[in-house]
């Protein structure tokens, strides 16, 4: 189930208590300890190609871009 449709549904049941106490408990989106959707780019979000090394957390992309400008320089 994705974000938007978890919010319309409790758009929909928002009035009605016992309904939306029921939902909550079986429905609602599991608060993440570990694994790959933690691990997220800290400028654009995004979780692919994440760099933590350091403790830079940021995106390849991100990293990139920003690399000269937190002291990295390109040898090759």
């Amino acid at each position: 189930m994705t974000v938007s449709s978890y919010k319309k549904a409790l758009k929909q049941i928002k009035d009605k208590p016992a309904k939306l106490q029921r939902y909550m408990r079986h429905n609602k989106p599991i608060d993440r300890v570990f694994g790959r959707s933690i691990k997220k780019c800290m400028r654009c979000g995004n979780v692919k190609g994440h760099i933590s090394k350091y403790g830079i957390h940021l995106c390849r992309r991100c990293f990139r871009e920003v690399a000269t400008s937190i002291g990295w320089k390109k040898y090759s």
